[in-house]
């Protein structure tokens, strides 16, 4: 007996040790290359970036995963009861595996072997964890054995707290919810705190199998799963007998998430601000890094932006012509049918309906619905149809809707109350529509920050990406003009200093022809002011002064106010030649109205992180004062400015009044029905491929432009005057409407003088034409001036001392050395070099003290010219400096 007893226990033993060797293996084999689930001390789960407006409501959102995480500490203890008792109800006693579970499903797996039922499992929320975090969803003994390793390491490193809080977070629930929070709300619309005890089984049901339990797909499985939870929690303590009968009959009755507030239709805006996060940050943290950014868009404003640019796009379209239907379909029996298969166009508008046309008559079409209801688009809606021919021209006009469309014809069409004349139009009407193959842009900033305040980069983001607010490189035009003449307005001249416009032509060097510019309107005014030449636009008067005033001073004045990043210094850049965009043409006109002080556009004012903390702001000023907790009757903070000053102010506010004369007797006279203090200038390129027009009011600065992305005419009676300005015009009636009409703020050192507003002279009694025009002190005209022109063999020069004259030969004379660029940036106006004079240039003498003429005149010596005496003038007009917002 001693023996046998011996023998077993030294078997036992041996076993023991066997089984104890066999485990520490099993430890090493398996832990020896187990994931590091200290990460979990970290945890970050994705979370969705979202952007918003400036009112607060929101753009867009960008994820991974649409996750809202939730601490454990704000989560409803009924939440996480439920989870427990569904999922693990010995969660906060046992060591990260549940022996006594486990058991219990080897038993009942036992008694269900042979049947259909799936087997029932025994992880519990830390080895979820384990697995979701560290592990893969491969079915495996050895992925078993790892993830109840992990789950006794983590349960070591964190409290149990943690573990639940990552567990509530992380799962996946179904209807793209990843964690508690989002599937409340996506399934019940409801916050955490505020779901039933049976909305809250339900979701505590879903983390087994999400679609096994849907409840749209598998309603009665669902309400099954869910009836269990609720025994469980009743099992567990957690709920009364008398709540659990009320939840288990409660039904299970999903609610539509309600739509929350987006601005609509601010597509480019938002698709702008993820590529500039991408940038700074990394997809990774775009789509998971749970970013707060709180844009610079203007809701109401975004608005206005996107109708003013459709409908101006529209009515462009409908004056070149119907370039005929979307497709056509057979009528003859189930056209309802037929139609329901048509696809609908990209870039659709949301209110149009493809319809196909049942019959025509005198009256109109008849059409055919969606649905297989009909409705009549009277000949009035019609009429512009003409046929569209190759040049933008258009055919003779329909004089009947058989005209315009024959029965089969699939089309567009919109419900209308009233027509395209006003009027209204009998109920149930409807108009004809067409997908415009025109496109254009609208930027909207204000011009004392930067911060961009609409954007319309197209009209139909459904239908191209591409933002031509911001991608798009085209020429501008003469809506490059102002740059040239505010570089002129710094060097010396004045609003009423004299330019001929007259013929011009420039070597382009040996073997070219030479290079004549001409005006729009092909003629010529003569001696003609700076003031005149704007507002009329004029080509020759700006090649002349481009000439005199340099190249080189006018394309560092572009690239510094953002225009381009490198100008090329030849003369056809002055009219426009060069490229630009919208955004970066509008960011220069608002450096003008804001007094001549560098800003740089925005779309973006502040970005927080995930905790709270900013990682971005565009305005980066110190505000002592901001920050204080309690008033104590301290003065308001005093914000400093920072901003460069990149022009002389007085020649900047003599640019916005020079631009204020466009908008009331030059090229953009349309907008001058708002009766409001605007200004701006309009743009055409050569051939009337681009058309532009950039304006502003004191604190409003837009920019439009319209034009085809493959560039190809516009048709030849379109300028920036029909086509752009009409869309500015609409934005800015409806963006300034009760409004107060803010003048323009005048600058200290400008004195307003009356003049004529033709000659720039002061004016005299009798004079029709008056304006006052703004001056230097140095440079205000007097009476008696002998006017000098710039153009013949007259050009002012800029030393130190004033403003002497340098005596150039007549063009003709072969006083010019002038070369051809190696090649042009784009189609139009030939490139031409900078004209260098080649002799000595004699000069004045300096200038005596007192207010004269910007001229010497003839009779003197230094070349025959001499400063006049002093001459009695009106006073001028002294403007004091006016406040301004920043």
């Amino acid at each position: 007996m001693f023996r046998f007893l011996a023998i077993t226990f030294s078997l036992l033993l041996l076993l023991a040790i066997a089984g104890a060797g066999g485990a520490l293996y099993l430890l090493w084999h398996f832990g020896r290359d187990l994931p590091d689930y200290q990460q979990l001390a970290h945890y970050e789960p994705p979370v969705t970036t979202r952007v918003y407006a400036g009112d607060g409501r929101l753009v867009a959102e960008y994820a991974s995963e649409k996750r809202t995480f939730v601490p454990i500490s704000a989560m409803p203890q009924r939440v996480t009861n439920a989870f427990m008792s569904a999922e693990d109800k010995n969660f906060y006693r046992h060591p990260g595996v549940d022996w006594t579970g486990i058991a219990r499903a080897v038993i009942v797996n036992l008694r269900n072997l042979g049947g259909d039922r799936r087997p029932v499992g025994a992880s519990t929320i830390t080895q979820q964890v384990a697995k979701n975090f560290l592990l893969t969803n491969e079915v495996s003994l050895d992925r078993k054995i790892k993830e109840a390793l992990l789950a006794f390491r983590i349960e070591r490193a964190f409290s149990k707290d943690h573990i639940l809080e990552l567990y509530l977070n992380e799962i996946y629930l179904g209807f793209g919810s990843y964690g508690v929070a989002a599937a409340a709300m996506n399934y019940f619309n409801k916050s955490l705190d505020e779901l039933t005890i049976a909305e809250t089984a339900f979701l505590a049901a879903l983390p087994k199998a999400p679609n096994n339990y849907n409840p749209l797909r598998n309603p009665q499985a669902a309400v099954e799963r869910r009836n269990w939870v609720i025994g469980r929690m009743f099992d567990d303590g957690h709920i009364t007998r008398a709540e659990a009968e009320a939840a288990m009959r409660e039904p299970l009755a999903l609610r539509r998430r309600a739509e929350t507030e987006v601005v609509r239709e601010g597509d480019y805006f938002a698709e702008d601000i993820r590529r500039e996060l991408a940038a700074r940050f990394g997809e990774r943290v775009l789509y998971e890094g749970g970013l707060s950014v709180r844009s610079t868009m203007d809701p109401r404003l975004q608005a206005i932006a996107t109708r003013a640019l459709r409908e101006g796009l529209m009515d462009y379209d409908r004056r070149h012509g119907w370039r005929g239907p979307v497709t056509r379909i057979e009528i003859s029996g189930g056209w309802p049918q037929r139609l329901s298969e048509v696809a609908r166009p990209r870039g659709a508008l949301p209110s149009w309906e493809t319809a196909v046309v049942l019959s025509t008559d005198a009256k109109g079409a008849e059409i055919g619905l969606r649905g297989g209801t009909r409705a009549l688009i009277p000949f009035s809606e019609m009429n512009w149809a003409r046929p569209w021919l190759e040049g933008q021209r258009v055919g003779r006009a329909p004089r009947s809707a058989a005209d315009v469309v024959q029965p089969g014809d699939v089309i567009l069409v919109e419900a209308v109350r009233k027509g395209l004349d006003g009027k209204d139009l009998p109920e149930g009407s409807y108009t004809l529509r067409q997908i415009p193959d025109v496109e254009g842009a609208l930027v909207a900033m204000d011009p004392h920050t930067g911060r961009v305040l609409a954007m319309a980069g197209g009209f139909s983001f459904q239908r191209s990406q591409f933002n031509r607010a911001t991608q798009a490189l085209r020429q501008p035009g003469s809506a490059f003009k102002p740059l040239v003449y505010l570089t002129a307005l710094d060097k010396g001249f004045s609003p009423s200093s004299l330019v001929l416009d007259g013929p011009i032509s420039l070597s382009q060097g040996p073997g070219l022809p030479l290079w004549t510019p001409s005006n729009y309107s092909r003629d010529f005014l003569g001696p003609t002011t700076l003031r005149v030449g704007m507002e009329k636009s004029r080509n020759l008067m700006t090649v002349r002064l481009a000439e005199a005033v340099g190249m080189d001073d006018i394309a560092e004045y572009a690239e510094k106010f953002g225009v381009t990043d490198r100008l090329p210094k030849v003369l056809s850049m002055s009219l426009g030649a060069g490229e630009t965009t919208v955004l970066r043409l509008t960011s220069a006109y608002a450096m003008m109205v804001n007094g001549g002080k560098r800003i740089t556009p925005t779309l973006i004012d502040r970005i927080q992180d995930r905790q709270g903390r900013s990682v971005y702001r565009h305005d980066q000023r110190d505000c002592e004062g901001c920050l204080s907790e309690h008033y104590t009757n301290q003065g308001m903070p005093h914000l400093p400015d920072t901003r460069e000053q990149l022009a002389d102010p007085r020649s900047a506010y003599q640019m916005v009044s020079i631009l204020e004369g466009v908008v009331l007797r030059g090229t953009g006279r349309r907008i001058a029905e708002l009766g409001r203090p605007i200004a701006g200038k309009t743009g055409t390129s050569n051939n009337v491929h681009d058309t532009w027009f950039v304006g502003f009011s004191p604190d409003l600065a837009v920019g439009v432009f319209v034009g085809f992305d493959e560039p190809r005419t516009l048709g030849s009676r379109e300028t920036g005057g029909t086509v752009a300005a009409p869309i500015f015009k609409d934005f800015m009636a409806e963006a300034l409407k009760d409004q107060p009409a803010t003048p323009f703020r005048v600058p200290p050192g400008i004195r307003l003088v009356r003049v004529n507003a033709d000659t720039g002279r002061p004016a005299q009694p009798g004079d029709r034409n008056v304006i006052w025009e703004a001056f230097k002190p140095e440079n205000v005209p007097t009476a008696d001036m002998s006017p000098s022109v710039l153009g013949g063999d007259v050009f002012p020069s800029f030393d130190n001392y004033g403003y002497g004259l340098d005596v150039l030969p007549a063009p003709t004379e072969g006083g010019f050395s002038v070369e051809i660029s190696p090649a042009a940036p784009s189609e139009g106006v030939p490139m031409v070099s900078q004209p260098q004079p080649d002799f000595q240039q004699p000069q004045a003498p300096p200038q005596p003290a007192g207010i004269y003429t910007q001229q010497p005149v003839p009779g003197g010596p230094s070349g025959g010219y001499a400063w006049p005496a002093p001459a009695a003038s009106p006073p001028p007009v002294a403007v004091p400096e006016a406040g301004g917002l920043y």
